[in-house]
């Protein structure tokens, strides 16, 4: 069981690193969104309806799905004085509560989605603007899709916690 826990770990890993480094493509995408706007509305004196929009669900659903990554890497923004202050010992078991207070959370949170996620994929909704896209229906499957990746990692690694195979987990600092 043990061993069938730590090749979990490490295939959520890899799925975690390889969703949040093709993100980066999206990113990549806004930037070129971004220019061609400029181009467009200060060379041409013709703005697009559909860039503000466009970029902002490209950098939404990035920042969402990169969740796992920033999760595996263990790069979320933290109260570093704490650590210092009680010692690696009891920062080691605030690692633990911080993990499962997280996963409870975001557990919690994605059954509160869940409704409204599943409605608008049987009834699309739009944004009402000069683009209208359907903003809203990717951003509620997306968060979703987000939350499914964060539990899943989190999993991935209160598992190397209890399994002491954490490694170092002080490069965010």
């Amino acid at each position: 069981m043990k061993n069938l826990l730590a090749r979990y770990a490490r295939w959520m890993d890899r799925i975690s690193v390889f969703i949040g480094q093709g993100c980066s493509i999206l990113f990549f995408a806004c930037i070129l969104i971004s220019a061609a706007e400029v181009v467009l509305r200060y060379g041409f004196d013709r703005p697009s309806d559909w860039s503000t929009e466009m970029s902002m669900t490209l950098c939404a659903s990035a920042w969402v799905l990169a969740v796992g990554y920033v999760t595996e890497r263990n790069r979320h923004i933290s109260i570093t004085m704490l650590e210092l202050v009680v010692g690696p010992k009891v920062w080691h078991w605030f690692r633990l509560f911080q993990m499962l207070i997280s996963f409870g959370a975001v557990f919690v949170l994605t059954l509160a989605l869940w409704k409204p996620a599943m409605k608008v994929l049987s009834r699309t909704e739009y944004s009402g603007t000069a683009f209208n896209s359907i903003q809203p229906t990717i951003f509620k499957t997306i968060i979703i899709v987000g939350c499914v990746i964060y539990l899943a990692q989190l999993l991935a690694n209160i598992i190397r916690w209890c399994q002491k195979t954490e490694g170092d987990i002080s490069v965010g600092h």
